[in-house]
């Protein structure tokens, strides 16, 4: 996991729509939760969220129980900032997703656009696939974004590890049922292609 000054120096030296993962609508991630049965009332979690508009698009959807995790409090102060009076609804996490205690067995819906890719390590997947299993519910909703096979091989000058459906979906294993997949082609603010692919699975009951 990158350290904590190098996000908070992205999102102090560049403006949110310069990012390369910029979104006007995070409209994949939108369409999936939507389609899903959760109710509006449903615990979501959007892990590493930072200044990402998904936050928007849900509020506007109608969902009302909305948390935003990041490691860079810059980039939440940014969402916040974005999002007005609108921003005392959601609940902010300053926090790296490896070492947050997350409440056990609470969301319904867990949202990762771009984390898991940039874990190098096998320890660090490890740890982020207990994160998961430990804080979603039984039957809640996993949905995890990364880099395609034919991806870029770094972001931000950063290395990430790049999925196919099934290897990302074996990286979280049995526990996990995988509901599908889909690709996603990203223009960047600079006009550059990068290819995702979004894994969502069911959290299966243990034991």
């Amino acid at each position: 996991m990158q350290s904590k000054q190098h996000w908070e120096t992205v999102y102090t030296t560049k403006a949110t729509d310069e990012v390369s993962w910029f979104q006007n609508h995070a409209e994949l991630s939108l369409k999936i939760i939507r389609d899903s049965d959760i109710p509006l009332s449903g615990k979501i979690i959007d892990v590493g969220g930072g200044a990402s508009t998904l936050v928007d698009d849900l509020l506007g959807a109608g969902y009302s129980n909305i948390s935003v995790l990041d490691l860079s409090g810059a980039a939440l102060a940014k969402a916040k900032a974005r999002l007005g009076e609108k921003a005392a609804a959601i609940k902010w996490l300053e926090a790296n997703i490896l070492d947050v205690d997350l409440p056990a067995n609470h969301y319904d819906v867990w949202h990762d656009r771009a984390v898991f890719h940039f874990l190098t390590t096998e320890a660090e997947r490890h740890r982020y696939v207990e994160q998961v299993m430990r804080a979603v519910k039984p039957g809640g909703l996993v949905i995890v974004a990364t880099f395609a096979e034919d991806g870029p091989e770094k972001c931000n000058g950063l290395p990430v590890m790049r999925y196919s459906t099934e290897a990302l979906h074996s990286e979280f294993g049995d526990a996990f049922q995988l509901l599908g997949s889909e690709p996603e082609v990203h223009i960047t603010p600079a006009g550059k292609e990068q290819k995702f692919v979004y894994c969502f699975c069911k959290r299966m009951p243990q034991g």
